[in-house]
Order: structure tokens, then C-alpha cells, then sequence
């Protein structure tokens, strides 16, 4: 690792994915399923993301020999996940997509589509069900927005080459 280092700011940067299906068994997305009918890019009607993220919960393993209690990785879980997202007064195109009870891959690629940097390791694959969509209500001076949680159903895939353009 060098020196220098582009930092960025994953507003306008990062994109995020609704897919149906993946056909791969991995889990892995080809560059066709993101762009197809049975892909859809929400990055633009996301007004905020929360969870999709692995967390470790760790286990004690306190000794006799020690007042320091150590620990050892144990299982892994995904925190609470969510998107919030404006609402569309003339369509209700991402709630029809994003009912509860569906079943999909939620696709994110940190770094953005990235063409310039060819294999880029970082896209990840979260298999969800919705678990629920409510609308968000306040008497403040700010759009509609609604609000889908997701259940992670499976293990995620991370840091996977984003596919590259046909």
C-alpha cells in the first residue's frame, strides 16, 4: 500500500441494486441481471441506507490464569437493515417491487460501477425478504419518505469482482 490514497464520498458514488433473482448458485450477479427487468437500480430514490453490515459476536474465554478475559470470533450476524426512500406521488413502482413478504438480492457496489478499474472487489450480495414498508410521517418541512426493512435470509457475499461491462 502506498502512501496516497483517493478518498471519496460514497454519495453519488455508491450504487445500489434490487434484484429478483440471481441464477449463479454463488449468488454472484452477471452484468446482464443488474441491468435487465430483473435488476433495479434504487440508488436514486434512496434517501438514506442503514445496516448491511456483518457483525462478529465475539465469546469469552475467561481462564483461571488471567484476570483478562480474552475472547474467540463466534457466529457471524447482519445488523438491522433498511432503506428510506422518497416518495413518488404519480407511481407506486418501488412499493410494488418492495412488498413485504418479497424475496430478492439486495446488490451494492461500494466503489460505484466502476469501468476504469477493471474486476473491482467491491460488490456485495445480501439475499433479503422484505420484512416490512411504512411510510414515514412528520409535520417537518421535508419530502414523503418511506421506509423498507429487510430480513438478510443468508450469509452475504463480500468484496466480489463487480462485472464487467459486455
Amino acid at each position: 500500500m502506498g502512501t496516497t490514497q483517493e478518498r471519496y464520498s460514497r454519495r453519488g458514488v455508491s450504487r445500489f441494486y434490487f434484484l429478483k433473482a440471481i441464477a449463479a448458485p454463488n449468488n454472484v450477479p452477471t452484468r446482464a441481471e443488474l441491468g435487465t427487468t430483473n435488476g433495479t437500480d434504487l440508488s436514486a430514490f434512496i434517501s438514506d441506507v442503514e445496516g448491511f453490515a456483518l457483525e462478529n459476536t465475539a465469546i469469552d474465554t475467561p481462564d483461571m490464569a488471567s484476570s483478562f478475559t480474552s475472547n474467540i470470533p463466534g457466529e457471524n450476524k447482519a445488523d438491522n437493515s433498511s432503506f428510506t426512500f422518497y416518495e413518488d406521488k404519480g407511481s407506486d413502482t418501488l412499493e410494488a417491487l418492495l412488498s413485504q413478504g418479497v424475496e430478492g438480492f439486495v446488490v451494492i457496489l461500494r466503489k460505484g460501477d466502476i469501468q476504469l478499474t477493471p474486476a473491482s472487489r467491491s460488490m456485495e450480495v445480501f439475499p433479503v425478504r422484505v420484512g416490512s414498508r411504512s411510510a414515514t410521517y412528520t409535520a417537518a418541512n421535508e419530502p414523503a419518505k418511506f421506509k423498507v426493512s429487510f430480513n438478510i435470509t443468508s450469509e452475504p457475499a463480500q468484496d466480489l469482482a463487480v462485472p464487467a461491462a459486455s
